[in-house]
Formats: structure tokens, C-alpha cells, sequence
């Protein structure tokens, strides 16, 4: 599309991202260096098995845990550097931001309504893996503060991986929920946090027949994944939630 014609906020959902307006990659490039800059010097972060993550060119569902806003950012900032293009899923709430709902749409965010049947978010997340983006979900749906918070998984992410035929990639993190518990009032600097990503899981992996069946079963597989991962961390990094 060309940079003279108007660029509407739906364009940017509707788009791929090398398509987006000469403005809008200048305000990706800033937004990702100031924010993976200072994260890293704040939040000394790590991605273990990061080949994983950015050595893959595919278009793929990427799911993780949800603890803290970091995990939204990390994966973007690392892949972007690599050529990657990541497109975080983030709840229609935050435009009720003016200035989230102005940049979250030109750094590649696709905004849904939570609890609805939300078609449209569906159907732009769907293309986006077509054209080979990738996609960052969380089907813990909300930050997740403690061990005993009751967790609802949202299975939506296997399906829109059918219909994209594209396989899911597991990723957790450790360290940033403890960035700042309820005890203290100010967030701890400097504080880790690790990262790491599994392999990707392919429908073909699925033992169940029917369409319904494996998607469901990717569901199961894909946040066991991110599970199993997330104590991976725990145990190599005692202290990390």
C-alpha cells in the first residue's frame, strides 16, 4: 500500500507488517530498541534454546504463560532483531488507552474481545500465520499472580493453528511474577528473568482423528508443553515463579 494513502487502524491488522507505512516501521524500530535496551538492563532477561525460537522462519502459533507484561515484549524484541515478525494478541481493554490504542496497532498487536466469539480477531490472526507471521497468544487469557490464582485455559489457539496449518511452539518464563509480589511497593530492579522455547508441535503429532479431537488434544499438548518447560526453569533457576 502506498505510504500516501491514508492507513487505517484496520489496515494494520490487515496487513503484513513489511507492509506497513515507512512511519510505522520507524516507530516498531524505536519502540523495540529503547524497550529491549532497557529491559535487558533492568530485567536482565535470558531465552534459553532461543535457536528455537528465531531460527524458524514459519509462520507459527507461539503460546506461553502469562505473568507479567514482559512476556509480550521479549519474544518480539529478540525475534525482530532476527527478521521475525511477532503479532501479540492483546485484550480490546487496553485501547481504551489513547496512546496504547495509537501504537499497539503499528507494533503488530491484533486486539480481542475476550469472552466473545470474536471472528474478526480469529480471521486476522488466521492470515497473519498464512503469510508466515507469527503469532504470541497467552490461553491463560489473564496475568496469572500466584500459585493458588484458579486458571481457565482458552483453547482458541489451537484452532486458529488448523485453520492456518501451522504448528504451535511452547514458551515459558520464570522470574518476572516475582518482579513485584503484593509485599513490597516498589518493583525489584535488576531482578532475572529466563525464558525458553520448546519445539514446535505439528498436528501431525496428534493421535486423535477428528478434527474437533485433535484440536483439542493440541490445546492439551501445547500448554503441557509450556508447563513442562516453565519447571524445566524453575528447576535449573531455584527461586524464579
Amino acid at each position: 500500500m502506498s505510504e500516501r494513502k491514508k492507513y487505517t487502524r484496520d489496515d494494520y491488522f490487515d496487513n503484513a507488517m513489511d507492509d506497513f507505512p515507512l512511519s510505522a516501521k520507524i516507530v516498531l524500530g524505536v519502540v523495540i530498541c529503547v524497550v529491549g535496551f532497557l529491559s535487558k538492563i533492568i530485567f536482565p532477561w535470558k531465552i534459553e534454546n532461543g535457536e528455537k525460537l528465531w531460527n524458524d522462519h514459519r509462520g507459527r502459533m507461539i503460546i506461553m504463560n502469562h505473568v507479567s507484561f514482559l512476556e509480550t515484549v521479549l519474544p518480539s524484541v529478540t525475534m525482530w532483531f532476527r527478521g521475525v515478525h511477532v503479532r501479540p494478541i492483546y485484550k480490546s481493554e487496553f485501547d481504551g488507552n489513547g496512546f496504547l490504542h495509537w501504537l499497539l496497532p503499528r507494533v503488530g498487536g491484533i486486539p480481542v474481545d475476550r469472552g466473545t466469539a470474536d471472528v474478526k480477531a480469529v480471521k486476522r490472526a488466521v492470515n497473519c500465520l498464512k503469510r508466515g507471521e507469527c503469532v504470541l497468544v497467552f490461553p491463560e487469557g489473564t496475568r496469572i499472580k500466584s500459585e493458588e490464582q484458579e486458571v481457565e485455559i482458552h483453547g482458541g489457539f489451537a484452532l486458529m493453528a488448523r485453520m492456518a496449518k501451522v504448528p504451535v511452539q511452547p514458551m515459558a518464563i520464570v522470574g518476572a511474577r516475582d518482579i513485584k509480589p503484593p509485599t513490597r511497593k516498589f518493583p525489584r530492579l535488576f531482578w532475572r528473568v529466563f525464558l525458553k522455547a520448546g519445539d514446535c508441535i505439528s498436528f501431525d503429532d496428534m493421535t486423535s482423528t477428528g478434527r474437533r479431537e485433535r484440536t483439542e488434544e493440541m490445546e492439551r499438548v501445547g500448554m503441557e508443553r509450556v508447563y513442562a518447560l516453565r519447571e524445566e526453569l524453575r528447576r535449573d533457576h531455584p527461586g524464579k515463579n
